[in-house]
């Protein structure tokens, strides 16, 4: 409490707490989670995939 004292005679505002960097270069997981509209494109064509090679594979 002594350094809050000090700061508000001084006339200075109180002090910040200073926040942890995140790391600039998230890797590609954490890309792909914030990304949300690429899972639901990764999946919407994976099925479409399953299904043009189900119908390929009763038409042969």
């Amino acid at each position: 409490m002594g350094e809050a004292k000090r700061r508000k005679e001084k006339g200075l505002p109180p002090r910040t707490t200073k926040k942890e960097k995140k790391s600039d270069n998230p890797n590609f997981f954490q890309k792909f989670r914030r990304n949300q509209i690429l899972p639901l494109i990764l999946a919407g064509g994976f099925v479409v995939f399953l299904i043009v090679d189900l119908i390929r594979y009763y038409t042969h």
